[in-house]
């Protein structure tokens, strides 16, 4: 009888029955024997890919902290309160946000956020405009905070958005709870995702057309460089701080093999390079 058993894979199939049971017996097990056994049940057909997917996010949510998933101070649009009606309209429209942090003499002083819907409100009914008046209150992290207690949080508070503010107190980058919810469910695709541009087009002959914004482990990858992004996040940042002053269009900086030179800036900061490899002369 065992042996028709043993023929049938019984001690196998019970072997399996008797991992699954240990999985919710709730005796102490690691993560890495947790997820072991997940991965068994989906290879059996006890669990979808989809299901498998979303139940380690939730497992990976619980080691991530803020600083591995937030948008970087760099990338964040951001309002000063001092700026005129017009500016503040121009930039709501263009970024296709719904929340603004708004700052006053600086980007580190951060007076509160700004709803989309809040500045629609007060321009449909023709009252007069003070920024200062229709400003949410602003939530403050830490980078350290780990993203369940952030999800936690979110949900206790109703907040849709956090500042992450380093051991400072200075802005060091932004997080959503969209942020969140990805590294659960995979990436979420709104009306916009699609509108947004490339950040690096290639050209001809080793040229590259290159947004400031774009974060320098993607320069990397796109053109094989081998940039430290430890201190700056951004090639703008990294670019910019080489030539220890503000850029104007036109002008030229070799780093590392690569020629940058400026072909969109502003007063405030430089929105766009030409790259190529720089070939030294003898």
């Amino acid at each position: 009888m065992n042996d028709d058993s043993a023929s049938h894979g019984g001690p196998a199939h019970r072997s399996w029955w008797d991992r699954l049971g240990h999985l919710f017996s709730g005796e102490p097990r690691n993560r890495e024997e947790l997820i072991e056994e997940l991965r068994a049940a989906n290879a059996n057909g006890l669990l979808s890919n989809e299901t498998l997917a979303m139940v380690e996010g939730a497992i990976k949510v619980t080691e991530l902290r803020v600083d591995d998933v937030m948008v970087p101070r760099a990338q964040i649009v951001m309002l000063a309160a001092d700026a005129p009606l017009p500016e503040i309209l121009a930039t709501v429209v263009e970024s296709g946000h719904s929340r603004f942090p708004v700052h006053g003499e600086d980007k580190d002083e951060i007076l509160g956020i700004l709803l989309a819907k809040d500045l629609l409100r007060v321009i449909t009914r023709e009252l007069p405009f003070d920024i200062h008046t229709i400003l949410r209150p602003a939530v403050l992290i830490p980078e350290s905070m780990r993203l369940n207690v952030l999800l936690a949080e979110f949900r206790r508070s109703r907040n849709h958005m956090a500042l992450v503010v380093d051991e400072y107190g200075g802005v060091a980058g932004l997080i959503t709870i969209e942020d969140v919810l990805e590294q659960i469910v995979g990436e979420i695709d709104d009306e916009h995702d699609d509108e947004e541009p490339a950040l690096i087009h290639a050209g001809a002959q080793g040229e590259w057309t290159v947004d400031a914004l774009t974060p320098i482990a993607e320069f990397n990858q796109a053109t094989g460089a081998h940039f430290s992004d430890e201190e700056f996040d951004t090639v703008g940042g990294l670019v910019t701080a080489a030539f220890g002053h503000l850029p104007e269009v036109g002008e030229e900086i070799v780093l590392e093999g690569f020629l940058f030179q400026v072909t969109e800036a502003d007063d405030r900061r430089v929105h766009q390079f030409k790259v190529s490899r720089h070939t030294r002369h003898e």
